[in-house]
């Protein structure tokens, strides 16, 4: 059944893969914008609809990748082949998006949308069926809790690695020129990240079997449909899909924003480094704690303590004056490590929600789930990454400029109030969720037996 210890080298070589996906997802959360609008050339209000437009494109396409990661049959798995043929696509692609061509604005606008669109088409194909691989290595609630923060650890390893670096490589290998910088610093992380999805493939194993249900011969496309309107049939996973997409928009938002609140809040552009490193590093460490409080605690009750230290620490920074830098640093730091024991928890409850689904007789579609799970992750990060652009303009943000306080404001409002909203929002979501870990080990085979039809007509009679 899959529920078997599994080790620790494993664990490692699976969380390569999300150190792997980090080191483009944090680039361009992190840096993308600020990129557009000051280095590549488009207005504030052009990046953010951009950003808005491809990633729901983005989105449109996760279902199809999850209808055919699931079909997929190889003496590799369904989900470890995509690891290996993604792999330098991914990070070829990654290059690109970060080149500045020497085209006008319009010119410059199209490119940027052909070159974001096709990077995270990739990304699609690569990381629905990565994150499907987490469930199906084990059966094990406790040990699929695990292998998610083992993920999201040596996620926030990859981020801060890319926090750390690529600004000191945009002007280490750009001299001067930071469009040059960009394009090479990218060149360089991208072909780490390959390097790690390589590990991630010889390094995991597919425990879980197919499911034996055969899929109906017909139209491939009314199958794929079918797989993924049947989602929403699932209450479990409906809540886990609506958490995550607000939770990213909290990301994405905050994410977007942070080099303007560093440069021009506190007018310190050389910490906005360190103010997207050490949170991440902050992450690492609320990560690696998951691993430790769920052999402790339900999975449920620690998500929603989490989400109140999300609340506390952001509406802590609102009122903070432009000459407590440090005290915001400390206080972005704890944010992360609250916000990162909540990630792997809710990844991990993803397969939670199939096994249940499963249960009451429809198929085990895990990169299914998966995919619409990430195409809810992914149209947070398009709203929250758009949001941060519109309001920005919103508020009259005018690039490499003294900003107004009107702006200022604007900066603080985005950065801290906003991941306030999404969270209470998340936390209204939560109080329906059902799976917890004494359900999941009794409580879904009982509830199973009392709606069972022996168990109907025994009651009847």
């Amino acid at each position: 059944m899959g529920t078997s210890s599994i080790s620790i080298r494993e664990k490692i070589g699976y969380g390569l893969g999300d150190t792997a996906s980090n080191i483009v997802f944090q680039v361009v959360i992190n840096f993308l914008l600020v990129f557009y609008t000051d280095v590549f050339g488009i207005s504030a209000a052009a990046a953010g609809t951009l950003l808005l437009v491809v990633r729901i494109f983005d989105g449109i396409t996760d279902p199809l990748v999850g209808g055919m990661a699931d079909r997929t049959r190889s003496r590799w798995g369904r989900y470890r082949p995509y690891l290996l043929l993604m792999a330098l696509p991914y990070a070829g692609l990654a290059v690109l998006a970060f080149t500045t061509p020497d085209l006008g604005e319009n010119g410059k606008l199209v490119y940027a949308y052909i070159t974001y669109t096709l990077l995270m088409t990739v990304y699609t194909a690569i990381n629905i069926p990565y994150s499907a691989l987490g469930g199906v290595i084990t059966e094990d609630t406790t040990e699929r809790a695990s292998i998610q923060s083992y993920r999201f650890a040596m996620a926030m390893v990859g981020g801060a690695l890319v926090s750390a670096l690529t600004l000191p490589l945009v002007n280490l290998l750009g001299q001067g020129d930071k469009a040059f910088g960009y394009q090479m610093a990218m060149a360089v992380m991208a072909a780490i990240a390959a390097l790690c999805f390589f590990i991630c493939f010889w390094s995991t194993r597919e425990r879980v079997a197919p499911d034996t249900v055969a899929d109906s011969k017909g139209n491939i496309a009314k199958n794929f449909a079918g797989d993924f309107f049947n989602l929403f049939r699932n209450s479990q996973w409906a809540i886990i899909a609506a958490a995550t997409f607000f939770l990213l928009v909290l990301v994405a938002m905050r994410g977007a924003v942070t080099p303007f609140y560093v440069t021009y809040y506190f007018q310190s552009e050389n910490l906005v480094s360190m103010f997207v490193t050490l949170p991440m590093l902050a992450g690492v460490a609320g990560a690696v704690s998951t691993n430790f409080l769920t052999k402790r605690f339900c999975k449920a009750r620690l998500f929603n303590w989490a989400m109140i230290g999300v609340i506390v620490t952001h509406a802590a920074l609102l009122p903070l004056g432009r000459d407590q830098v440090y005290l915001a640093l400390a206080l972005a730091m704890a944010a992360n490590f609250v916000h990162m024991i909540a990630i792997p928890l809710i990844f991990s409850m993803v397969p939670d929600t199939v096994d249940w689904f499963a249960s009451k007789g429809h198929p085990k579609k895990m990169a299914m789930a998966y995919s619409g799970h990430l195409m809810a992750l992914k149209l947070g990060l398009a709203f929250g990454g758009a949001s941060a652009g519109w309001l920005l303009g919103y508020f009259d943000y005018v690039p490499n400029a003294e900003q107004s306080e009107r702006t200022l404001d604007g900066i603080v409002l985005i950065y801290a109030a906003g991941p306030v909203v999404c969270t209470l929002i998340t936390m209204a979501l939560f109080r329906n969720y059902r799976l917890t870990n004494a359900f999941m080990a009794t409580g879904m085979r009982a509830e199973n037996a009392t709606n069972s039809p022996d168990t109907a007509s025994a009651v009847s009679n």
